[in-house]
């Protein structure tokens, strides 16, 4: 009997060996992008398509898991000041950047003064304004003070403000860090070619021994969604970062391909620039406002992949449940009408409208410019490259644009920059100083209700204003190839292939 046990003991043993596959070395990761990564520099980027190349290119002080919990990564431990102002970070020892130079506290602190530099003009500078002070108490050890409490400022270090570049290769190279990009992730910056692919390769003195299964990563930008899961299906790619809604159910049971699938922490909609031109006349920002049907643009365009939306809190987030945030407006055609009297238009007026190349962003365009239409408002698309109408948006060369945020863990992150006087993510150019006010209110407020009722009275002014027309909650999706094994889809909906390998 005793004999019997061990042998079963030992096929079962001998089965979950085999059934549960250990990480292989080796091979290349193929990524299909929905766009070309226009800024390789985590303190200059704006695009979400740029992190998804940046989570295995850089390592940050911080990240966040699965359940948007924080986690160490180049810091393994930290301690808060009672009066929520002082942050001491213990960092990682043995950690190199990919040009051999050593990661210390004075990298980190060299890191702060770039993002905090006016003069390099860092898209980070709104996130970490508040540092006034970074002291190397050691070679590990830094301490960073704050102005004021900040509740989001680990979140804020989980993304690209707490993403290290090296300070050799950043000194040398200036504004053009972009080009030739060195942090300490575990795959290092081999080429860019626009339009084409970017490849990495596994960096092999990266301090996680487990991390970099794969020699390297090559991503290529597909717009044309179709393409891009056509490549996948053919085995061309192993991975691709969005999908067509149209696409979704079918993927659900499609027995050659997986598919990730998670509620976003992102919003969708168009921006609007308010300094100057036709929609410096707030009235007839409420008048295309009003002509917008939401569920049913979302109906017809996305289907059960998003959600109706009117805020920049998703669902999941604490501040979701604010009534401007989450409460849907309906389409008031009359009270278009009215605003076009009161904004002196009353037969209509015409804008462009620029989008991104690709089927679903035209496709929500269409939709706009038929409502709209219904009251003499005339829309103009206007097709403009990712990277090009990034530039635009942030020299304020546009009417109206089609482009969304791909989400942060604290609510902070998901509105200050864009909408606070003079943040380097507000593209409509919006100043108002009581949400300002407010914001930096919510900012030191510690309680989820206390920054519920802050987060409320800004709401209430921006669906008055109208700086940015948020329209709709986007669902993620990541569909890929059986072969790849190991990923873990995170809310934030960036791709990390730290631990990921390929099975042949």
């Amino acid at each position: 009997m005793k004999r019997l046990l061990v042998l079963v003991v030992i096929a079962v043993l001998a089965f979950t060996s085999i059934s549960i596959a250990a990480p292989r070395r080796g091979g290349t990761i193929r990524v299909g992008l929905n766009a070309d990564p226009p800024n390789m520099d985590p303190h200059q980027s704006t695009a979400a398509v740029d992190r998804q190349v940046f989570q295995n290119l850089f390592d940050k002080l911080v990240d966040i898991n699965q359940d948007l919990e924080i986690v160490p990564m180049l810091a393994t431990s930290w301690t808060i000041s009672e009066n929520g102002r002082v942050y001491t970070f213990r960092l990682r020892t043995n950690v190199v950047f990919h040009d051999g130079t050593p990661f210390n506290a004075e990298a980190v602190k060299y890191n702060f003064d770039r993002m905090l530099d006016r003069s390099f003009g860092s898209l980070r500078f709104s996130e970490v304004n508040l540092v006034t002070n970074v002291q190397v108490v050691d070679n590990l050890t830094v301490r960073i003070t704050l102005e004021k409490p900040y509740s989001p400022f680990l979140s804020i270090m989980a993304d690209r403000a707490g993403m290290m570049v090296s300070p050799t290769a950043a000194r040398q190279a200036g504004k053009g860090f972009s080009l030739q990009p060195v942090g300490t992730g575990p795959y290092r910056f081999v080429e860019k070619r626009p339009q084409e692919r970017i490849v990495l390769e596994r960096f092999d003195r990266h301090w996680d021994r487990n991390a970099g299964n794969a020699q390297q990563i090559i991503y290529r930008p597909f717009t044309d969604e179709n393409a891009r899961l056509a490549n996948l299906r053919a085995g061309e790619l192993d991975m691709i970062d969005a999908v067509a809604p149209s696409e979704v159910p079918r993927l659900r049971t499609d027995p050659q391909l997986k598919m990730a699938e998670r509620v976003g922490i992102g919003w969708q909609g168009m921006w609007i620039q308010v300094e100057s031109g036709i929609f410096a006349n707030k009235a007839l920002r409420q008048a295309l406002n009003a002509t917008i049907d939401r569920r049913t643009l979302v109906r017809v365009v996305f289907g059960e992949t998003a959600e109706p939306g009117n805020g920049p809190f998703p669902p999941g987030m604490f501040t979701h449940s604010i009534p401007a945030n989450s409460r849907v407006p309906e389409r008031n055609l009359d009270l278009a009408r009215q605003k076009l009297r009161e904004g002196g238009q009353p037969n209509g007026f015409g804008f462009t409208l620029k989008v991104t190349p690709g089927r679903t962003p035209q496709q929500v365009a269409q939709v706009i410019q038929s409502m709209a239409g219904e009251v003499g408002i005339r829309v103009n698309i206007e097709i403009v490259e990712f990277g090009a109408l990034l530039s635009q948006l942030d020299a304020h060369r546009f009417e109206a644009s089609l482009l969304g945020w791909s989400g942060r863990p604290d609510p902070d992150a998901n509105i200050y920059g864009f909408f606070v006087t003079g943040g380097t993510l507000n593209n409509s150019a919006y100043a108002n100083s009581r949400v300002d006010a407010l914001m930096d209110a919510a900012r030191i407020l510690t309680t989820p209700e206390q920054r519920r009722r802050a987060y409320t009275d800004v709401m209430n002014i921006l669906n008055e204003d109208l700086p940015y027309l948020f329209l709709w909650w986007p669902k993620d999706y990541k569909v890929y190839s059986p072969k790849l094994q190991g990923f873990v889809h995170v809310p934030d909906g960036m791709m990390r292939f730290r631990h990921v390998w390929l099975n042949p």
